[in-house]
């Protein structure tokens, strides 16, 4: 399977952290959320203009900037 990134991904999708290509403060906040290759989430819902998203991980919700959904790399099922 083919990674997408997190961003074009539609609510009610779930996947797979694939890989995180982000860098610097972005990156280390990112991971510190506990989005790390991996983990599997659930899109929850996006504003309309699709910035930001949330998504469902490890018993929590997320808000992403699109910049930040972007960089991260996931598989989907």
């Amino acid at each position: 399977m083919n990674p997408n990134v997190l961003g074009s991904l539609k609510p009610g999708e779930r996947g797979t952290v694939v890989r995180i290509n982000l860098q610097g403060n972005l990156r280390r906040r990112v991971l510190e959320m506990g989005l790390v290759p991996g983990v599997e989430f659930e899109v929850k819902g996006k504003a309309p203009l699709g910035d930001p998203m949330e998504i469902a991980l490890k018993g929590y919700r997320l808000s992403l900037r699109r910049e930040e959904a972007n960089g991260i790399f996931v598989t989907v099922g």
